[in-house]
């Protein structure tokens, strides 16, 4: 069984239909939504879609709302769960390819398509472990070229994200992973109000099994960075990062410095 979520606030119609029609389209079985509005309107909106849990929630943040779900999840014995944004969607068979990858690769734990945007440009979402300079530096530092090297290199540029290849930082916009790595990780750390939460789940999925990017399907991701146009969600964006380092150490991270080789050395086997 695969089950997927989608945590709402206040989303749109257009793109909650958007993602259900895609949902219902693909193999997968069932879909939470976690709705963190302050009032349950989706309820009406999605209540004649049998294969739609709907869940009225407080706004604990985004990584306790899949929590919910993934936990449900583990507890109905699904295999797979997807955490989807709710600006995402796609076309085809992306699903079933992607699960048959995890069914031919037991060792893998979570895979994440290439993302795109709706022009069809590649969004870079593949990165190695940050320091705190990527992760701070590269937000507050305003000269281009300054970013265009930096993210050149931390953003995995240089592969052409052409290839299969195991990353340390996939992003949290689509995430397909394995229930029962889930189950030995426990799902996002809850004290991320937003952000860095799928930062450091991907981290603590690697540390027991393989996250990879997989390229031969994509899925089209509108990535509205709201942290870069909304001083709230900047707030929550700093915290966040803080409580990251706190957590796995600042300038003193010895795992983050082996993870990041091993990435590097693939490379050098793949050419």
């Amino acid at each position: 069984m695969i089950t997927a979520s989608i945590v709402t606030f206040h989303t749109s119609r257009h793109e909650l239909y958007r993602l259900i029609d895609c949902v219902k389209k693909s193999s997968i079985d069932k879909l939470y939504i976690i709705d963190n509005s302050s009032n349950d309107e989706l309820r009406e909106l999605i209540k004649n879609f049998s294969e739609i849990h709907y869940i009225h929630s407080l706004n604990l943040g985004y990584g306790s709302g899949h929590n919910v779900a993934i936990k449900k999840s583990i507890e109905d014995g699904a295999e797979y769960h997807i955490v989807l944004n709710p600006d995402i969607y796609w076309e085809g068979n992306v699903i079933e390819k992607l699960a048959v990858y995890m069914d031919s690769n037991p060792g893998v734990g979570l895979v994440m398509p290439k993302i795109i945007y709706p022009s069809g440009e590649t969004q870079y979402l593949c990165k190695l472990l940050p320091n705190p300079m990527d992760l701070i530096g590269r937000r507050f530092i305003p000269h281009k070229s300054y970013q265009a090297r930096h993210d050149y290199s931390y953003e995995l540029h240089w592969t052409n994200y052409d290839k299969i290849m195991e990353v340390p930082s996939l992003s949290g916009c689509f995430m397909f992973m394995r229930c029962s790595v889930l189950k030995q990780t426990g799902g996002f750390d809850e004290r991320y109000f937003m952000y860095a939460e799928d930062l450091d789940l991907c981290r603590r999925i690697g540390e027991i099994s393989r996250t990879m990017f997989y390229p031969e399907v994509s899925v089209v991701h509108e990535y509205e960075k709201g942290s870069y146009k909304n001083k709230k969600l900047l707030k929550y964006h700093i915290k966040s990062v803080i409580k990251y380092f706190n957590k796995w150490g600042w300038f003193f991270d010895s795992k983050r410095k082996k993870r990041n080789i091993e990435c590097l050395n693939q490379f050098k086997t793949l050419n």
